[in-house]
């Protein structure tokens, strides 16, 4: 078995020239990145006009102490969490035989779609004791899990299954395996888990402000609203944006530079599966209880206070169907339009990553990254600043809030964009230039349905994260516009539980469906994996000795 080898060479491509990227790629690449880098430069900019003795009164205030402690705690609490239930339920969904193991991997994964606020709004209206560290951290730990969870469980998929069973060979136990083989091959995953869970939390604010949870994001939206000056809650998002900082080297000192390549050659084995025994139920009771906090205690909410009138609630306050369905339009049309301006501004710098890599390219892609690293709600402070100081035209306007979503969502955006132009073959743009197509005949009749699911799965992501997102709409939004995140943020604050509920309904819907579709763009295998390869068991078949005879029977025309 050892011997069999599947290998797969390609002939060596000969040797191009650099080419040099076109002038009008450049300058749509550079758009992006520009975008991406005005409100982070001109946050640090107001941050300068403050003042020094304004600056060290503000920052060395026993407020700031307490709001740096309440953030450290749960920032490093919910991370931890985080780690260790992602960890636990990617191993017994991966490594074990569960029952309902398929079931358990996407309902793993589903708390993703269900914005935290939403969550919030479920286990305050069971409970307003909750509105402490421990509600904000059962709350958080619900929402971000999944965030370690899923690249944890791909990598265990892609794991080298030998080594495992060399471990078990020279005597070590489960736990020895896990501990010694399994965990130090994980810390790529691990690390980027808990650095997406830590800048989660980081940059976290409706579900704190609606826990009553005072961390730096709900000080900084609370200063610029008190003071509507934008200079001392930028002298805050920069402390916040130093936090972030931290994270980002602390897991690039962490991860180090380890190499984590498989070795084996051949065909991918499946990778060997646990029997739990009589623990298979209790494990199935964790996940069923895992299922019913994340997930049933939110869904399940919704629905009794849908069933309720509005004088139950703590606030008194009836549903206006009106308000209703021009919340729904706004969430659905500011969705749709941001994945579309959002994809297309990521297709030039995609495209110039792919075709024309250089350093040029590589530091677009770096600046764009950087709205991932920063809290939406420092961005959509400095867009607002900016738009009071030098863009009045379009302050409140639906088309600013439009851009701010484009420069939050966009690193998600071109990720996938990014991954579906670099499977599309050169050869084919070549061919197409060489029959007399121009570049955007060849981009809409080449490259366009090649790169079609990933376009999708790119809009895909930036409308459920626009449909969901509440930091910026709350800054950003035209008078007068509701949403359906910020009318559940609005009805909320107020105790209105009942007037909240079909607003929380519809959001829960159609982020669900979004997530649905994406599922379907990603392909079923991005949560479940794969249990049986048909290049293994065709390759791990006996190999009988030829038979002429027999070939020249297959196949008449051998022997002429």
């Amino acid at each position: 078995m050892s011997e069999i080898v599947i290998a797969a060479t390609a002939a060596p491509a000969p040797a191009r020239a650099t080419r040099r990227a076109p002038g009008g790629l450049l300058a749509a690449a550079a758009l992006s990145a520009l975008l991406v880098l005005l409100p982070l430069a001109f946050t640090f900019y107001r941050a300068t006009t403050f003042g020094l003795d304004d600056t060290i009164e503000l920052v060395f205030r026993p407020l700031v102490g307490e709001l740096f402690v309440n953030t450290l705690m749960i920032t490093v609490s919910a991370t931890l969490a985080c780690t260790v239930l992602g960890t636990a339920t990617a191993w017994f969904v991966e490594r074990t035989h569960v029952p309902g193991r398929r079931v358990w991997a996407v309902l793993a994964a589903a708390p993703l779609a269900m914005p935290p606020f939403i969550t919030s709004y479920a286990w305050m209206s069971i409970s307003l004791d909750l509105q402490d560290f421990a509600g904000a951290l059962l709350v958080i730990t619900s929402a971000y899990f999944p965030l370690v969870y899923l690249p944890v469980a791909a990598s265990l998929r892609g794991m080298d299954p030998a080594l495992e069973e060399s471990a078990r060979a020279l005597g070590c136990g489960r736990y020895a395996v896990f501990m010694r083989v399994v965990l130090p091959q994980l810390r790529p995953a691990l690390l980027g888990g808990m650095l997406l869970v830590a800048l989660g939390v980081l940059s976290e604010f409706g579900a704190f402000q609606l826990l009553r949870f005072r961390t730096f994001t709900t000080q900084i939206y609370a200063q610029f609203r008190t003071s509507f000056d934008s200079s001392g809650a930028s002298v805050m998002a920069c402390l916040l944006i130093a936090l972030c900082l931290v994270c980002l080297a602390l897991e690039f000192r962490v991860r180090g530079g380890a190499r984590y390549e498989r070795v084996d050659r051949g065909a991918r084995r499946a990778a060997l599966r646990y029997d739990l025994g009589t623990w298979r139920w209790i494990v199935t009771g964790g996940f069923a209880t895992l299922a019913i906090v994340t997930l049933g205690v939110p869904l399940g909410m919704i629905g009794f206070w849908l069933t309720q009138e509005g004088a139950a609630a703590v606030t008194p306050a009836e549903v206006s169907p009106e308000l209703l369905f021009n919340a729904t339009m706004s969430s659905v049309g500011f969705g749709l339009s941001a994945a579309v301006v959002t994809t297309l501004l990521v297709i030039p710098l995609a495209f110039l990553l792919v075709r024309f890599p250089g350093r040029l390219a590589t530091l677009f892609e770096r600046t764009v990254f950087l709205a991932q690293g920063v809290p939406g709600l420092v961005i959509a402070l400095a867009i607002v600043s900016l738009a009071v100081h030098a863009l009045q035209p379009l302050y409140q306007s639906a088309t600013l809030l439009v851009v701010a979503y484009a420069i939050l969502f966009m690193p998600l955006a071109l990720v996938s964009v990014r991954a579906a132009l670099a499977q599309a073959q050169p050869r084919l743009e070549e061919t197409a230039r060489a029959l007399g197509l121009n570049w955007t005949q060849t981009f809409l009749r080449v490259l366009l349905p090649l790169a079609g699911p990933g376009l999708g799965a790119a809009a895909s992501m930036v409308f459920i994260s626009v449909v969901t997102e509440l930091n910026a709409t709350l800054l950003l939004s035209p008078i007068g516009t509701r949403t359906l995140a910020t009318q559940v943020w609005a009805d909320t604050s107020t105790l209105a539980f009942a007037a909240a509920a079909p607003y929380a309904a519809l959001l829960a819907a159609i982020s669900l469906c979004a997530s649905g579709l994406l599922f379907a763009l990603l392909g079923r295998s991005a949560l479940l994996g794969r249990d049986h390869n048909p290049a293994l068991g065709s390759a791990l078949q006996p190999v009988s000795e030829p038979n002429p005879q027999a070939a020249s029977r297959q196949n008449p025309t051998a022997n002429r």
